[in-house]
């Protein structure tokens, strides 16, 4: 009872470490795993124990006999679930080609790459050099995103790493599942044969149940069958049923078949799914606390000394520094990335949880049936995975910079709230050639934003995952517009200094519009309308109209006449330079002349500018 209550603490308290100090959990996961298994069994323990013992021995441990290889396999699908939950094929529509080809092409070159070599420099027969490239051709999504959770980028560069992440971690996993077969399964004529049959299996099964079971599930979910209490449950019960019938029928093709589920389940109109994605991000950060403790606690010093030599250096180095951007870089070929993109996408490759736990899994079963060198695939793994994670987490920044990817400057717009008023303010955004993202927790609202094809996410502002999006890195203006003071309120409270790097505004309450001071306006989407206003505007002139300001008086005049017009508000202002918010305008004191006025409300023609000009209206 100690040692499970144990775990989950320590796990907890490595998670709560790595988001104080923005790292990915991996390190201080690994490194807590490793002190209380073979570190304390060498030096600390006075019985030569480990403090944490995964598999039982004797009078102590776990998990009895296969049970271990279980919990993880079951955990494991779990997370990769989770993984298929995210993926969204709207957000690959300019870079789709060069993420296939990297969990395609790029995938075979680091499988041929490493496994070559590891059999040179490691001695160890080709199966097994095999099953460690397979191992690591994954790049775990738990690993990349701390890592670029702070590095301002090109949208296309972090979508890129992420779908590669989530993508190809059962792909590195299947791949090690073939090789593993061809291990198990032996030499003899019938060796090819029989392990090709065995992958065909695993291919059409696990397919088959992930896309039946995701519609299956979905249907239940949209026609109320399941009670709202019990979805969350029910969901996670489908997934292991999922996972072990598959397994049944094709040994091995249980991973493949969450992540198809979970595709599908991302992809289609499911109801609830937000609420499904905040209880398996949950579960998963606890299952991922347990996994990586339990595996590194499961190694053996010995196995570790087995890495104590020149060899190690080599291959961590041939790995990383040459086949990883010869993937890259074949993979981009043709591509719209440019090179120094190419390079840093080169640079960060962590590998992650589905390398380390199926290592562990596959190496054990290997060690029991006593084929020669399995000892190496475990500790290799982790050298991989450790290396990778402490190399690109202490240098991912400072590497962007050099190359040139880093962003000095983020203008993307980030609009909370997706009524109608502020898709039309986006789409008027959107033609001036800015990047907008809309979110809301109204779904109607962003189904609705979808269809008008802009970037729309379905998130709650009190999210505190919201914040950690890295494809919302290049943002530096925050607008909150929607009808909820509270709400506008506190995502420039939370968020301004996230994404509000050039300015964060937001509508006025009906309130402040009537007693705020013009200093405080300063500060509003609009200085002098509140939400009823903007939605009022809208209704009656539902289009964005533009009109020439050649000097300072008609700028004033031209306000002027908005002001006293009933449903008119004024929206920005358009220079030679850039588009400015009028609180911009006001507050920076620009120039306030050869400009474009664009607003809500009648059209005002040139004639009668001059007039109210000539009258100083």
């Amino acid at each position: 009872m100690l040692e499970l209550a144990g775990i989950i603490i320590l796990g907890i308290l490595a998670q709560w470490v790595a988001w104080k100090f923005k790292i990915p959990a991996i390190l201080p996961l690994i490194l807590i795993g490793l002190l209380v298994g073979p570190i304390a069994a060498t030096y600390l323990s006075e019985d030569g124990a480990k403090w944490i013992e995964p598999i039982w021995n004797g009078d102590k441990g776990l998990f009895p006999g296969e049970s271990l290889y279980y919990f993880v396999s079951l955990a494991i699908s779990i997370i990769l679930f989770e993984g298929g939950l995210t993926l969204k094929r709207s957000e690959i529509k300019n870079v789709g080609p060069v993420i296939t080809k990297l969990i395609t092409l790029g995938s075979a070159i680091t499988f041929f790459g490493a496994g070559i070599v590891a059999h040179y420099v490691f001695n160890l027969g080709w199966d097994l050099s095999f099953l460690f490239s397979g191992l690591i051709i994954v790049t775990g999504p738990t690993v990349i995103t701390p890592i670029l959770r702070n590095i301002p980028l090109k949208r296309d560069i972090s979508t890129v790493l992420k779908w590669e992440g989530i993508l190809i971690d059962p792909i590195g996993a299947l791949v090690a599942v073939l090789v593993f077969e061809f291990i198990s399964v032996g030499g003899g004529g019938g060796f090819t044969k029989t392990a090709l049959i065995e992958f065909g299996k695993i291919l059409l099964f696990g397919t088959t149940f992930g896309f039946t079971f995701a519609h299956a599930l979905a249907y239940a979910i949209n026609k109320k069958l399941i009670p709202h209490y019990l979805l969350n449950v029910v969901s996670l019960s489908t997934v292991l049923l999922v996972f072990v019938e598959s397994e049944i029928f094709a040994h091995e093709s249980g991973l493949l078949a969450v992540v198809v589920m979970g595709m599908v389940l991302g992809n289609g109109k499911l109801k609830n799914l937000k609420e499904l994605l905040y209880f398996k991000e949950s579960l998963s950060v606890l299952l991922i606390s347990i996994l990586f403790i339990l595996l590194s606690a499961n190694i053996n010093m010995k196995d570790l000394m087995l890495l104590y030599t020149w060899k190690t250096a080599t291959l961590f180095a041939i790995v990383v520094f040459v086949i990883r951007p010869l993937a890259v870089f074949a993979s981009t070929h043709n591509s719209k990335l440019k090179l120094n993109e190419k390079l840093f996408i080169s640079w960060v490759g962590p590998r992650g949880i589905v390398a380390a736990g199926i290592a562990s899994l596959f190496g054990s079963k290997l060690l029991k049936q006593g084929v020669e060198g399995a000892e190496y695939i475990t500790p290799l793994v982790f050298m991989i995975v450790l290396g990778t994670v402490l190399l690109n987490a202490t240098t991912a920044r400072v590497f962007a910079k050099i190359v040139g990817v880093f962003l000095k400057s983020s203008n993307a717009i980030l609009i909370v709230g997706a009524s109608n008023p502020s898709r039309l303010i986006a789409s008027y955004l959107r033609d001036k050639g800015k990047r907008v993202v809309l979110i809301d927790s109204n779904k109607n609202f962003i189904d609705q934003a979808q269809e008008d094809d802009f970037e729309a996410i379905a998130v709650n502002i009190y999210d505190d995952d919201l914040g950690s999006n890295i494809e919302l890195s290049d943002v530096g203006y925050l607008i909150a517009m929607t009808g909820n003071d509270a709400v506008n309120k506190y995502a420039l409270s939370s968020f301004s200094k996230i994404f509000g790097e050039h300015g964060s505004f937001r509508l006025a309450s009906s309130l402040e519009v009537i007693n705020a001071t013009e200093q405080e306006r300063l500060g509003f989407f609009t200085p002098k309308d509140d939400y009823i206003n903007l939605s009022e505007a809208f209704r009656e002139n539902p289009t964005i109209k533009e009109v020439k300001i050649e000097n300072e008086q008609e700028y004033d005049a031209v306000l002027k006449l908005l002001e006293k017009e009933e449903k008119s508000i004024p929206l920005f202002i358009e220079n030679e330079k850039s588009l400015y918010l009028i609180a911009e305008v006001e507050k920076e004191q620009m120039e306030k002349k050869n400009l474009v006025l664009s607003y809500l409300g009648k059209e005002i023609s040139d004639a009668y500018k001059e007039k109210i000009v000539a009258n100083d209206l």
